[in-house]
């Protein structure tokens, strides 16, 4: 399976490892424990069986849009099979027209039709994951972790700086366009 992913700026980046350590210095379930090299904060956008050149150079001029704006709010929890804890991506006009692009780019490809349907446009939240794991509970309440902590909602500003594509087979990322941060 392949995913496309958008990759935040640097000061970003940073804020999310940092709520990611908040976690496990808490004994909590957190991305930290991830040891992956490829591990890293970033956004999925489509998913699809194969990633054929031609859905590579069509996602590369997509992507040439980058960078856009990008907004972290407060939390989500997903429950499933895995409970998640994510950061909210605001998703402006923007980012919603380039996960359009993307997911309709990615569905024309072979096993397209059998991408991930929770990515659709019509069902998509979109997050950075900050943990995960099975029966993970984190306590309340909501936010401490984030940088403005439990005194509120806030928003936190930044940029959606590149984009890579995520070979779960293989275990890889290859960048995608000419932003890869």
């Amino acid at each position: 399976m392949h995913s496309i992913e958008l990759l935040p700026d640097g000061a970003t980046d940073r804020a999310v490892r940092g709520v990611w350590q908040a976690l496990a210095d808490e004994g909590l379930p957190s991305q930290t424990a991830h040891r992956h090299p490829t591990n890293r904060p970033h956004l999925t956008l489509a998913t699809a069986e194969t990633f054929p050149a031609e859905a590579r150079t069509a996602l590369a001029e997509a992507v040439a849009t980058l960078p856009l704006p990008l907004h972290l709010t407060g939390l989500l929890r997903f429950s499933g099979r895995v409970e998640v804890l994510a950061w909210a991506v605001r998703p402006d006009a923007a980012l919603l027209e380039l996960h359009e692009t993307v997911w309709r780019i990615l569905r024309g490809t072979p096993g397209g039709d059998r991408s991930n349907p929770l990515l659709s446009p019509a069902r998509w939240v979109p997050h950075i994951t900050l943990g995960r794991g099975r029966g993970a509970v984190w306590p309340g309440p909501d936010g401490r972790w984030l940088p403005w902590g439990a005194t509120g909602p806030g928003t936190l500003p930044g940029w959606w700086a590149g984009a890579r594509s995520y070979d779960s087979v293989s275990r890889t990322t290859t960048g995608i366009g000419p932003r890869t941060p």
